[in-house]
């Protein structure tokens, strides 16, 4: 008979404790620790298990005697996906992808498992029917390309007897809070459990080279539910995100060990399932038929992709005495800060002014370098003056009021061009090793921020 304990566990970072407490040691979060039930056998089997893996016993090796070998890649059919993995699926890996309720994970799932030539899919559910899924994906497409097979189960002993008979070239989990496994006397969804039924499935794509695909909820607070450990323990975390109101959705890179960490993917929802944006500028620039103010183009990137954003910004007379500082899409904090430095370095007063920040299209950027955008779109509205469409700006803006340079600004210059803008605004810094003749569009170099208003203000 296999002896068992009780354990407690903090909901948030999945701290383990051996008796009920009041404030979690390691996250600092109060009333966060749950009492769940463990099974603890003195020879458990594993629950992946197969006659074909043979015990290895691993030594150590000088790290000039290892072989490298690269890994290969399995294209999945969708380019955005595949920049954001880092070129395709490894063999082998397992990728945690998670959002909101309703964003459109199951579909782009789904979308996968359909459209992936040649290969041998199971897309196990535990949260939808076999009809559920029969019905979406009729809607996304009509002439699946791959082999795809649904099984809905939740318990993982289950699951891997299926495995062995099928032998999939990919699998997909939806989602992996609705598993649970025998070996632990827990309910699905709980710490112990999400973090068991995650080893099991990391197990089995190690020891078969087999790509893993991982669905999770997230909290209220937009992190994925579960243990922080589970983050740890897959190779890759994505993130699906994007608002409602707008059509696009957003995939993108927070953790990745076989490419960049900072990749992002732009899909359209439409009835038919995600689509493909395959020029994000395009749609993150508004059409307009005549010139406003507090409206700024900024070269950004994300990851190794460059795109061109429009800032907006309204600055407007304080009707309660307090100044309002609002941003969507952008760190208030900095906006702030950046707003200290038109106070005291240029003589702009704001302290009795509401302003409020956009960034088009819904997106959220970090990127320092539309910093001065972001500046000129402020004054702009303040003195009501347009900013010309056709020119756009790269720089970030110091605390002294210095204009400082940004990385890889090659790009950013050839993808403004590309679009048919006429100036971009750039640090002089930037200018050094820079070959100007390569460029149609117009360069101007500036190295404090009184300069470029200067030259667009007068």
């Amino acid at each position: 008979m296999a002896k068992t304990k009780s354990a407690y566990f903090c909901q948030n970072c999945g701290h383990e404790a051996a008796k009920w407490l009041g404030k979690c040691p390691s996250c600092n979060q109060w009333n966060t620790f749950v009492e769940e039930v463990i099974e603890k056998a003195s020879s458990k089997v594993p629950a992946w298990k197969t006659s074909t893996t043979s015990t290895r016993v691993n030594k150590p090796n000088k790290v000039d005697h290892i072989i490298s070998i690269s890994e290969e890649r399995i294209l999945t059919g969708d380019q955005e996906l595949d920049r954001v993995l880092g070129g395709g699926l490894v063999a082998g890996s397992v990728i945690l992808i998670g959002g909101e309720p309703g964003i459109g994970k199951s579909t782009l799932m789904l979308q996968l498992a359909l459209n992936i030539p040649g290969k041998k899919i199971l897309y196990i559910s535990g949260e939808e029917s076999e009809q559920q899924i029969k019905m979406r994906s009729e809607r996304i497409t009509s002439n699946p390309t791959s082999d795809c097979y649904i099984l809905t189960e939740t318990s993982t002993q289950n699951i891997f007897k299926q495995i062995e008979e099928l032998e999939p070239d990919l699998l997909i989990v939806d989602s992996i809070q609705t598993l649970h496994s025998a070996n632990i006397e827990a309910t699905p969804g709980s710490v112990s459990q999400v973090r068991e039924c995650t080893s099991e499935l990391l197990r089995f794509a190690k020891e078969t080279d087999t790509p893993v695909f991982l669905i999770g909820h997230i909290t209220k607070d937009g992190a994925i539910a579960g243990p922080k450990i589970l983050e740890h323990m897959v190779d890759t975390v994505l993130q699906f995100e994007g608002d409602r109101n707008h059509v696009y959705r957003i995939l993108r890179s927070i953790k990745n060990r076989f490419g960049a960490a900072a990749e992002l993917g732009i899909y359209a929802m439409h009835s038919t399932g995600l689509r493909q944006v395959s020029n994000p500028s395009e749609i993150l620039l508004s059409q307009r038929d005549e010139e406003l103010s507090g409206i700024a183009i900024s070269a950004t990137l994300e990851g190794a992709r460059p795109m061109l954003i429009e800032t907006q910004a309204l600055v407007s007379a304080a009707a309660y005495g307090t100044p309002q500082r609002s941003s969507n899409g952008f760190d208030t904090k900095r906006m702030n800060m950046l707003l200290a430095v038109l106070e005291k370095r240029c003589g702009f007063r704001l302290s009795t002014r509401d302003v409020f920040l956009n960034i088009a299209g819904g997106i959220k950027v970090e990127d320092p370098a539309i910093d001065l955008a972001i500046l000129v779109a402020i004054i702009s509205s303040h003195e009501d003056i347009f900013i010309s469409s056709k020119i756009c700006f790269a720089a970030e803006v110091g605390l002294s009021g210095e204009i400082r340079a940004v990385n890889r600004i090659e790009q950013r210059i050839s993808e403004a061009e590309k679009l048919g803008f006429e100036r971009i605004f750039i640090s002089n810094y930037n200018m050094k090793g820079l070959i100007t003749e390569r460029y149609k569009i117009e360069l101007s170099p500036v190295s404090k921020i009184e300069d470029v208003f200067s030259l667009l203000f007068g």
